[in-house]
């Protein structure tokens, strides 16, 4: 392999695993206020790209309107869902939380197929994004170009917010301890709404950017995106925002280096998550900069 194809490749791996560091900071947010794995995550990454061709195709609003009016309405959902599926078990066991999750994960999937369709519908590209950059003798897509550098700005404000303002300081507060929390006048349920909706907002513009570089929406098409982002979340060390993106860039990696190495291994591309997985937890299972934490019952 010469060094121009490994450029070629690498570019996609970093594409890649920026769209997976993208939906890995859901979980990773969830998990490090409640302790929950939101199993419905990928769908609700699947719910941005519909909403945002649905804005562009019967509203004929603006690509960029329509992206604004999918974030809105993802982050609002995310809400909801933790207020219908998650608040009311809050004080439950842990298992019926996760039932709760998958359960909501289901139902989303089914009532997307009810109501958007089951047929793979085309996703619009807008003009801004359906061109080529040639870097030497390197074609990278400009979609490419811009994922990386819309996740490195939307951590760096993430960490902003989370290291620098009140509500930041109140969610590290309730992370720690939540009961602690809720006794030092914090109010839990609105920084609990705040995480839902922050991350179901980075879904969907992990689902806008996903269906834009892979430009075709299904019901079920969060499902395995969504699973390889929880593994990225595990691997860098779930409840830690830097460590989900440095899984997903981990992942993204490996996944593409090891199919252009080995292209027999092609069939196996989801396969590579599982194995990494396997490996970084036997070697550190609090993660690469994950913290080991008792858990409490």
């Amino acid at each position: 392999m010469n060094f121009d194809v490994f450029l070629q490749h690498l570019s996609n791996a970093l594409s890649l695993g920026s769209l997976y560091a993208l939906i890995a900071i859901g979980y990773t947010m969830v998990y490090g206020i409640l302790r929950l794995i939101n199993f419905a995550h990928g769908d609700v990454f699947m719910l941005g790209g519909y909403i945002a061709f649905y804005a562009a195709t019967v509203f004929f609003m603006p690509w960029w309107v329509g992206y604004i009016v999918a974030f809105g309405l993802t982050g609002i959902f995310g809400i909801a869902l933790e207020r219908v599926a998650y608040k009311p078990l809050r004080n439950s066991p842990k298992i019926s939380i996760m039932i709760s999750a998958i359960g909501a994960s289901f139902l989303m999937e089914n009532l997307a197929t009810v109501i958007f369709g089951g047929r793979p519908k085309g996703f619009p590209i807008p003009d801004v994004f359906n061109h080529v950059a040639h870097i030497g003798s390197v074609s990278v897509a400009y979609i490419s170009l811009f994922i990386p550098v819309l996740t490195a700005m939307l951590l760096t404000m993430l960490l902003i917010i989370v290291l620098k303002t009140k509500t930041g300081m109140a969610m590290r507060a309730v992370s720690t301890d939540l009961s602690a929390a809720r006794l030092m006048g914090i109010d839990v349920n609105q920084i609990v709404s705040f995480t839902f909706g922050t991350g179901s907002v980075l879904a969907a513009v992990g689902g806008i950017m996903w269906a834009i570089k892979y430009p075709q929406l299904n019901p079920t098409m969060g499902m395995i995106p969504g699973l390889k982002c929880f593994i990225a979340a595990v691997i860098g060390g779930i409840g830690n925002i830097s460590g989900a993106v440095l899984g997903g860039l981990l992942l993204g990696f490996i996944e593409i280096m090891i199919i252009a190495f080995l292209p027999t291994l092609t069939g196996y591309r989801d396969a590579f998550a599982f194995v990494l997985l396997i490996i970084v937890l036997m070697a550190k299972p609090s993660g690469l900069l994950g913290k080991h934490q008792v858990e409490k019952v």
